[in-house]
């Protein structure tokens, strides 16, 4: 639960700029191959995944961030976030090709078009919500953040996945993020950061990611926030979360010593405009270094 899985194979050069950076909550990532094409299309060369399965019925046994790393060309660093107890969610077992999961582990991952230096992992602090009172997705473990430094032809770049918790308050996210940050800080001083994810801002609040107090705590530490066009919501009805009503801006990237061009919002969907994911996939392209 606390060490990082890294794997495949990527170019040694650094990125020059301008490149690209993905965000996505793959949603146990049902679809590895039509997930790794829909990445793609963004031409992002670092990318940062949550909801990603090892081992599961519902996913085939498969271990999806090594089979879309291997499509995209990409390296990778994997960790742990919950061992799962069971086999999901009601829709979620017409998926199962098993009865039993072979390691039930999901997390999230960080990926790159370049070597991942000094990988790392942080498990955030929680209430154990989901093995008290997961009900049908009863897990162990919680919340987490994993990154890597990438080289770029400018210097090194702290490049983060995380996920924060749902079934939160504002308060319990704030501090999630506060503590992120603060080890960020202490590791990496001076080094220009990316943290981006499902920060499941609004979730359990009413909806509302205005509302978050992580997003001033953020600004107060030098950041800058990023989640394409302010209206724009970035969940969405799909295989498994089949609520049409329930869209929510939960997914955005913070920044702080990065010059960074636009930030933008890519559906879901694949060229049948079957949906992928309850999320969509945020994309950010950056331009170079603050000096």
């Amino acid at each position: 639960m606390n060490s990082v899985e890294v794997g495949g194979t990527a170019p040694t050069e650094p990125l020059g700029f301008p490149f690209t950076v993905a965000a996505w909550n793959l949603e146990r990532c049902l679809f590895p191959t039509e997930s790794a094409v829909k990445i793609a299309t963004s031409r992002a060369q670092v990318v940062l995944l949550s909801e990603m399965d090892n081992g599961m019925a519902r996913t085939a046994q498969a271990h999806t961030t090594a089979a879309v790393a291997s499509t995209l060309g990409m390296v990778y660093a994997y960790g742990v976030e919950f061992i799962e107890l069971g086999l999901g969610s009601e829709t979620e077992l017409e998926f199962c090709t098993d009865n039993h999961n072979r390691l039930g582990f999901h997390g999230n991952a960080v990926l790159a078009a370049t070597p991942l230096v000094q990988p790392f992992l942080l498990r955030l602090p929680g209430q154990r919500f989901w093995f008290l009172s997961g009900g049908d997705q009863s897990r162990l473990g919680e919340r987490l953040a994993i990154g890597a430094v990438i080289q770029t032809e400018a210097g090194p770049v702290v490049m983060v996945s995380t996920h924060l918790e749902s079934n939160a308050d504002a308060a319990q996210r704030e501090t999630q993020l506060c503590i992120l940050i603060d080890s960020l800080e202490a590791t990496f001083p001076s080094l220009p950061l990316l943290i981006g994810g499902d920060l499941n801002t609004g979730n359990h609040i009413g909806g509302d990611w205005r509302d978050e107090t992580l997003f001033a705590h953020a600004t107060r530490r030098g950041f800058m926030i990023h989640g394409g066009p302010e209206t724009a919501m970035t969940t969405r009805a799909s295989q498994i979360t089949r609520w049409p009503n329930r869209a929510m801006k939960l997914d955005w990237f913070l920044t702080r010593g990065l010059q960074i061009a636009q930030s933008q919002i890519i559906a879901s969907t694949d060229k049948w405009d079957k949906p992928l994911s309850d999320h969509d996939m945020i994309v950010l392209q950056i331009s170079g270094l603050n000096q």
